[in-house]
């Protein structure tokens, strides 16, 4: 099993003018202590399970730039974009360069977005459920167009692209790795087994019906199981002084009997970088067989 941290809030001591060195020596250590990814949400306020939507939230792709300068190895990622924030075109762009900046180390994580109250407070996108979806399928549509080297135009039912031009491509090859977050059973992971590499869903009692349900896609699609990658949100508690380390090795160990490769946890206190080491001596080792 590989470990991605999840960077999910910016209130630490010192404030704003703290967040910017705070950040960058937190993707230092993640970085040097052998994390295979990096991820921000793509939230501009901050969400109700962790916080007040008054609390510091950064934009997504623009920190993960940040980051991208501050690493040299993680892969760097949203969990998950929204697809109704940002135009396909401009998406597909932004993601691009974001590749082609880091060396070839950009992911996609996309989902159909579901914060109303920040969406309709900042005046962005945000059309009914189904809509959505509808939206969401023609971005990954459109993305792959446009790593695929073909600019010819797209037309949908709601977006136009007269071409599809993306010069230069990115280095990833096919295409840097599309993730789709979400449980939805039926159109979320239906995406998945037609367009992605990779799902992320949330730890629940119903992850293995989840992954049943994919499976079932997956022959649905003639598309392989077992090459999409299944990765899930997890919450690493350390403990005050690293007492729950084995807990967490053990909570680990069970994902990966379900089938998870991946799992995206986030740190409480992120900024204080001594617990990265209990990361690179004890768990990381331990789960790498897993």
């Amino acid at each position: 099993m590989r470990l991605g941290l999840h960077v999910s809030s910016f209130t630490w001591p010192g404030g704003a003018p703290r967040i910017g060195d705070d950040l960058a020596a937190i993707a230092r250590a993640a970085d040097d202590a052998g994390f295979d990814r990096l991820s921000v949400m793509d939230h501009l306020w901050q969400i109700g399970v962790i916080g007040p939507p008054e609390q510091e939230m950064l934009e997504a792709y623009t920190t993960l730039g940040f980051l991208a300068a501050h690493t040299s190895r993680v892969k760097l990622l949203t969990l998950v974009t929204g697809a109704v924030y940002r135009d396909p075109g401009m998406l597909a762009k932004i993601v691009t360069t974001l590749d082609v900046l880091s060396g070839g180390r950009a992911m996609l994580g996309i989902g159909a977005a579901w914060n109303e109250a920040e969406a309709r407070g900042l005046g962005l996108l945000f059309p009914p459920t189904a809509e959505r979806f509808e939206r969401l399928e023609e971005a990954l549509r459109i993305v792959l167009q446009m790593w695929s080297g073909d600019d010819g135009p797209f037309e949908g039912a709601h977006y136009r692209l007269a071409r599809t031009l993306n010069s230069p491509q990115a280095l990833s090859r096919p295409h840097p790795p599309i993730l789709i977050g979400g449980g939805g059973e039926k159109k979320t992971l239906r995406f998945v087994a037609r367009y992605a590499q990779a799902c992320n869903l949330f730890q629940g009692p119903d992850m293995s019906r989840k992954l049943d349900v994919l499976r079932e896609h997956c022959a649905a699609e003639g598309r392989s199981y077992d090459e999409i990658e299944k990765t899930v949100v997890y919450n690493f508690d350390l403990g005050e002084r690293g007492e729950h380390v084995d807990a967490t090795i053990d909570g680990l160990a069970k994902l990966a009997e379900l089938g998870f490769t991946v799992a995206h946890g986030g740190l409480r206190d992120a900024y204080r970088t001594d617990q990265f080491a209990l990361f690179a001596e004890r768990i990381i080792p331990a789960v790498a067989d897993l």
